[in-house]
């Protein structure tokens, strides 16, 4: 490990770092029309209007064929759920739009609102200090949250809210196509790969998700490491693991080559 590497593992809060040799994760795929009565009318009296059928929006636009800047702009119009009755911005994403790591949230915070940044605070500054502990800058990922609006109190989103959302998150992966996805929190976890698992039995594995053969790790979400520094070791251990399979996948691309 190099000096620099534990120098942001001590900005995690870890004094002490133990590289084990743990094996790679194994794996497991989480796997009738109505026809109005017609009346006659006096020839002088103006046609009845008939209301137009209530169609959703989103039968309206191939949400799988947006583009980048379609796709953010689609989003920021959205009021298909509650949550967008309160907020004020849309926290839709940020980072590199090609990235191999994506991470992957529960909800946006109202800070990271005002900033219209995911993981924003003193929750971003660990995710920060643990990005660079595996070598990575903010800026060389792509962070985003499964609800693009911040939840009331900072809640929870609903299993509604997250399906409400769902293909907005699922279009980003597409256009990104990271080599691998890491889940942070329990909540991100158990909607996205729809579990009910507990975060302990969902970490140190590999998942995937219906259509999209991406490999998942799951790990703690940065706000609970900072009211449980315990579990930060537990962490480094998630974060090695998908470091692990990075450095797998690209050497599989370069034997291909």
């Amino acid at each position: 490990m190099s000096n620099q590497q534990n120098a942001y593992l001590k900005a995690m809060g870890i004094d002490v770092w133990v590289e084990r040799n743990s094996s790679s994760p194994s794996l497991i795929n989480a796997s009738t029309d109505f026809t109005p009565e017609v009346k006659l009318i006096e020839p002088e009296a103006a046609p009845i209007p008939q209301s137009e059928p209530i169609i959703d929006v989103k039968d309206k636009i191939d949400i799988d064929n947006l583009d980048w800047p379609s796709l953010q702009a689609f989003v920021a119009k959205c009021t298909d759920c509650e949550l967008s009755n309160n907020r004020e911005k849309v926290v839709f994403g940020a980072g590199n739009q090609t990235a191999s790591l994506m991470i992957i949230g529960d909800a946006p915070s109202k800070e990271d609102e005002l900033k219209t940044e995911p993981f924003s605070g003193k929750a971003g500054t660990l995710l920060t200090a643990m990005l660079k502990a595996m070598g990575y800058q903010r800026n060389d990922v792509y962070i985003s949250n499964l609800v693009k609006c911040c939840t009331s109190e900072n809640q929870d989103p609903s299993v509604e809210e997250v399906a409400t959302c769902e293909p907005y998150l699922q279009q980003q992966i597409k256009l990104i196509q990271p080599d691998l996805i890491l889940v942070l929190g329990s909540i991100a976890a158990q909607r996205l790969l729809k579990s009910k698992s507990t975060l302990s039995r969902l970490r140190g594995q590999l998942h995937y998700i219906e259509d999209i053969n991406i490999p998942i790790i799951v790990s703690f979400d940065p706000a609970y490491l900072l009211r449980s520094p315990n579990e930060k070791r537990k962490a480094w251990d998630d974060l090695q693991s998908a470091m692990k399979e990075l450095t797998n996948i690209a050497r599989s691309y370069n034997s291909e080559e």
